[in-house]
């Protein structure tokens, strides 16, 4: 049981990871940003293609891997987004134009193959693609029954730490009070001389930075890197994330990532691997009728 747990707060930090980019955005716009999932795959993706087809290091190949996916949320906020804001079209809108962009995005990765267009992002198709072993040094620790690979051990802080510093920012930086400000009263913050859209594009900016190492975590600790990633195991999880924690709190995304592993982990064990893949659905489902704020949603959204 002490191995599930260790699991739990493993994958946790993933889900946490991923939420906290959704729940940015959310919080500054009052939108879900469905091509977040595709951000996500394309960071693990391109990572791979460098480190494997084009030969690079893996910290050079996540480097850049991190950096086109923040170049991704420019395109999201220039493409989607912008546009439809300017003419002051209903949330909706938004919503179907990320979902679309994120379908291009998962339909170039995957006719990507030797000789195509998009063979220098991904030689693969539709296939499921590991990085080789020895990829980065990746010793395994035994501490009575507990097993510790370096990989999955090195995810927890990183994600921690990335997490604090984003919390740090937001509170106590002068970019976070003007994203707080945009998030408040884009009206108010722009007669106050606020560039509101420089605001929202650095939001997109971070969340999907945030997104695209998520996926590059995914994929080096679990092996599994394919064009349906993000679609088959982070988009659902993240939104129930978002709902368990609150819709807009980023304190409220840590919390409910950590929490949906949690959940996960104790499912597979009482009812085996079959009933994980609904639980995510259940948890979103059951609060949604009992607490639509989430957990900490009214409490968390007023301080941050």
């Amino acid at each position: 049981m002490d191995q599930q747990i260790l699991n739990a707060i493993f994958i946790g930090s993933i889900y946490a990871l991923f939420a906290v980019g959704y729940t940015l955005v959310f919080g500054i716009l009052d939108i879900l940003n469905l091509a977040h999932s595709a951000v996500f795959m394309l960071g693990a993706a391109l990572t791979y293609s460098l480190v494997v087809t084009h030969g690079q290091p893996f910290w050079i190949g996540a480097v850049l891997g991190v950096a086109a996916s923040a170049l991704i949320g420019l395109v999201i906020e220039h493409v989607c987004l912008r546009p439809l804001r300017r003419r002051q079209a209903p949330p909706i809108a938004a919503l179907i134009s990320t979902i679309g962009l994120a379908l291009v995005i998962v339909a170039a990765v995957e006719q990507g193959k030797s000789g195509s267009l998009f063979s220098w992002l991904w030689v693969d198709g539709a296939n499921s693609v590991a990085f080789p072993p020895g990829t980065v040094p990746n010793p395994t620790w035994h501490i009575g029954d507990l097993t510790l690979e370096a990989s999955k051990v090195l995810i927890i802080p990183i994600s921690i730490a990335l997490m604090l510093i984003l919390g740090y920012v937001m509170r106590f930086t002068q970019v976070g009070r003007g994203l707080r400000a945009v998030a408040e009263n884009p009206r108010a913050a722009r007669l106050m001389g606020l560039d509101v859209d420089r605001m929202i594009s650095l939001t997109l900016v971070i969340s999907s930075a945030l997104g695209g190492l998520a996926g590059i975590l995914f994929g080096l600790a679990l092996g599994d890197i394919s064009p349906y990633i993000g679609r088959d195991n982070v988009e659902v999880r993240g939104l129930a994330v978002i709902v368990l924690g609150g819709m807009g709190s980023i304190p409220g995304a840590v919390i409910g990532g950590y929490l949906l592993g949690l959940i996960e982990i104790l499912a597979l064990v009482t009812f085996g691997s079959n009933a994980r893949g609904g639980v995510a659905f259940a948890a979103l489902f059951l609060m949604l009728v009992l607490r639509p704020q989430g957990l900490f949603g009214t409490r968390l959204r007023e301080r941050i």
